[in-house]
């Protein structure tokens, strides 16, 4: 998820979960409370930011307060439940009890994703994954398909491991345009690595027309973990980690690395100080993981009709860009072919997006991977999916493959309708 608007005051939760991932414990969440609040009135909104910014208690937004009348979700360690409601109470915001201790949810999606009975080299869409299983899968298409799937290195991570993607092509074409598909750029956000593996098996394997005709006509760049590092340690270690694992000595570990691009670095939406869960990093690109990526990127940039980068939580397919509501560049023709895939999204299922550029959605945010790929390289469709379920990151195993076919469905229309534009 991009949220967070602003540079930030560092806070006790990002400090307490930083400090536990330097050592060898796996951090636990029993009995935190997951909560969703609901400003009415700007008084409200400034009582949760004050809280957001509060030295006093532990608690990890999961949306920055910053609108009247938009939902946010906080997760409140046990020794703060108290204190906290009784700060919203009194100051009259409405709230919602979510999940009265995560952990229990978090264990049983831990349990899913690490069965070992599960034969090396295949998925399916009813379970979660660790990076050996999903880097297998990959490994085995191109040796399945050689003729196909392209087995590529697209950069590097601080601890050593090859980000991998795939290129599918079909064939060599006049004119053929590509689409690039990544995922898991933030650890934590697991579904959003189901959906373009998913996407990529339904590429090399549907027989439905509407997909053969979309998978055939283009070339595909599909990467499933842009940030292997810390996705091993949402398996391993923490759940709810969301950065890399870089160490620059500051006494907490990792970047943002969807706050490290180079384009309006360190401007809004992040912070300063390295224990921030949005920390910009000590400077833009400092991370070999978007450092690397970068420059594979830029090889095949000029290749692209689309870019999708998909995140998690919230139901929204966001344009360019995040330092401004401007509608810039292509904006009203990329919004009313995102509003069509909306809808063709929500056909399946009744699932309703929103759509909208990442400002006016979600609030301020920079240094961000689809404004940087955008701004330089004017990309002629440009989207983050930020996918199901409105409240939280942990979607129930059951709802992994409702999620993919309706993405699937909207990715069909938005290609459909980009060849169209861009023909004409």
């Amino acid at each position: 998820m991009l949220l967070m608007q602003g540079k930030m005051k560092l806070a006790p939760f990002y400090i307490l979960v930083s400090l536990l991932s330097l050592s060898s414990a796996v951090v636990r969440y029993d009995n935190y409370t997951f909560y969703k609040l609901s400003p009415k009135s700007s008084d409200e909104l400034k009582v949760l930011q004050n809280l957001q910014r509060s030295n006093k208690y532990k608690l990890d937004f999961w949306r920055d307060p910053n609108r009247v009348g938009i939902p946010i979700n906080v997760l409140v360690s046990p020794e703060d439940k108290y204190n906290f409601e009784n700060v919203i109470s009194k100051s009259n915001v409405e709230f919602q009890v979510l999940d009265s201790n995560i952990q229990e949810q978090i264990d049983k999606e831990s349990r899913v994703g690490r069965l070992r009975n599960i034969k090396q080299g295949n998925l399916t869409w009813d379970r979660y994954y660790d990076l050996e299983h999903i880097n297998n899968w990959l490994k085995k298409l191109a040796q399945d398909y050689p003729d196909k799937v392209t087995l590529i290195k697209g950069g590097r991570t601080y601890e050593k491991r090859d980000i991998l993607g795939v290129k599918v092509s079909f064939g060599q074409q006049k004119g053929r345009r590509s689409v690039w598909l990544d995922s898991l750029i933030h650890a934590r956000e697991w579904i959003s690595g189901s959906t373009t593996t998913f996407i990529l098996n339904e590429i090399l394997h549907s027989k439905e027309p509407a997909v053969r005709a979309m998978a055939e006509s283009h070339d595909w760049y599909i990467f499933p973990v842009l940030n292997p590092d810390g996705f091993v340690y949402s398996h391993n270690g923490d759940r709810m980690w969301r950065k890399t694992r870089s160490d620059y000595g500051t006494g907490c570990i990792g970047t943002d690395p969807n706050r490290n691009w180079d384009y309006k670095w360190n401007e809004f939406g992040t912070c300063n100080y390295s224990c921030s869960l949005v920390y910009a990093g000590p400077y833009a690109f400092s991370e070999i993981e978007t450092k690397s990526l970068s420059e594979y990127m830029s090889k095949v940039a000029n290749e692209l009709l689309l870019y999708i980068t998909f995140h998690s939580y919230s139901q929204i397919i966001l344009l360019p860009y995040g330092h401004t509501r401007q509608h810039l560049d292509n904006y009203d023709e990329a919004y009313k072919l995102a509003n069509r895939a909306a809808k063709s999204l929500a056909e399946r299922y009744g699932t309703q997006y929103s759509v909208g550029n990442i400002a006016e959605q979600l609030g301020l945010a920079t240094g961000t991977s689809i404004d940087w790929y955008k701004k330089n390289y004017q990309i002629p469709f440009a989207y983050v999916y930020e996918l199901r379920n409105k409240d939280t990151f942990e979607l129930p195993a059951d709802q992994i493959l409702p999620n993919c076919l309706e993405v699937l469905d909207s990715l069909v229309t938005l290609l459909k309708g980009a060849d169209t534009l861009y023909k004409n």
